[in-house]
């Protein structure tokens, strides 16, 4: 599965044009009065101005699973990384990661996923960000909910990580919905998951696309 493009909300444009912009190192790719837009690698990134208070999310980009450490370089001169933990090891999913936050306080992962054959030779740099792998998704039933988009898009329960009440990721190695039931803890952080609207284009491993928006409250999901 792949994460194609993801909207997002937002309570300051300009703030937020200026930290992905010095993260990205480019200009974002279009910006209109009220919402602005721009690549992270295959995803197509954007962020839409919004009354509603501190919108906040949790999403992670894959890098080459042989950058990390100079992935970590590179970042500190941008952002600081989390208090909590500069590196995560996910060994459940044979996996690294390291978390900062955005002018947002979106909680943002780069994650390096050693099963993947995704090693790069160039050095690191914003363009060696490969896509939106994750996106968090917060409900008031995890089950239920990983049934519907299970049935609906023909996706598995991740292989590496088994199905829970409160926590299950959806997809594959390339692209998974995280689903969590609200007030969650986001890990290695004491953030809690909260719900706000959101839109999620994926592609399956079959080439279909579907369409996924969630609204405020942990109840309010569409499928299609």
């Amino acid at each position: 599965m792949k994460i194609k493009e993801l909207h997002l909300l937002t309570n300051n444009l300009d703030r937020t044009e200026t930290f992905y912009n010095a993260f990205l190192g480019r200009a974002v790719s279009r910006k209109m009065e009220n919402e602005l837009s721009f690549f992270i690698g295959t995803t197509h990134l954007k962020f839409i101005l919004s009354q509603i208070p501190e919108p906040v999310y949790h999403l992670a980009f894959d890098i080459p699973n042989n950058k990390l450490e100079e992935a970590i370089e590179w970042l500190s001169t941008k952002v600081p990384v989390t208090a909590e933990s500069n590196i995560a090891d996910i060994k459940l999913w044979n996996a690294k990661s390291i978390y900062f936050y955005d002018n947002n306080g979106n909680l943002l992962e780069l994650i390096c996923r050693f099963d993947l054959d995704n090693k790069s030779e160039k050095t690191f740099d914003s363009s060696s960000i490969i896509s939106v792998s994750e996106i968090g998704i917060v409900t008031d039933d995890v089950p239920a909910l990983t049934n519907t988009i299970s049935g609906k898009h023909k996706l598995s329960i991740f292989h590496k990580q088994p199905a829970q009440e409160n926590f299950t990721a959806v997809g594959n190695e390339e692209g998974l919905l995280i689903l969590v039931n609200e007030n969650r803890n986001w890990f290695p952080t004491n953030q809690k998951a909260q719900s706000f609207w959101s839109r999620i284009f994926i592609e399956s491993a079959m080439g279909e696309v579907g369409e996924i928006i969630t609204e405020s409250g942990p109840s309010k999901i569409a499928i299609s």
